[in-house]
């Protein structure tokens, strides 16, 4: 498995925002933290954003739904888990 870049251009084709797991209370608290990353401050320890580049999510606590299969970075690292916002490396 390839290790994803914390890049302006990884958050780009990140979809974490639009997963069913990553709910709308969720996405509030995150867009303070999304907000710096799009500003290029991309040194975080974490972010709610990019799981699988990151680390899991300090707010998603439920599994609705998994589109890491569907996400671009998925299949440009080559990665194999799902659910990377509920466990750091994926299940």
């Amino acid at each position: 498995m390839s290790k994803v870049p914390k890049t302006l251009e990884s958050l780009k084709k990140c979809d974490c925002m639009k997963c069913p797991s990553f709910t709308d209370e969720c996405k509030e608290k995150a867009m303070p933290e999304i907000k710096e990353l799009k500003e290029g401050k991309m040194d975080r320890a974490h972010a709610e954003a990019m799981f699988c580049a990151y680390e899991k999510s300090a707010c998603i606590s439920k599994e609705i739904g998994c589109i890491c299969p569907t996400c671009a970075l998925f299949s440009e690292y080559n990665l194999e888990n799902n659910y990377y916002c509920i466990t750091t490396g994926g299940k």
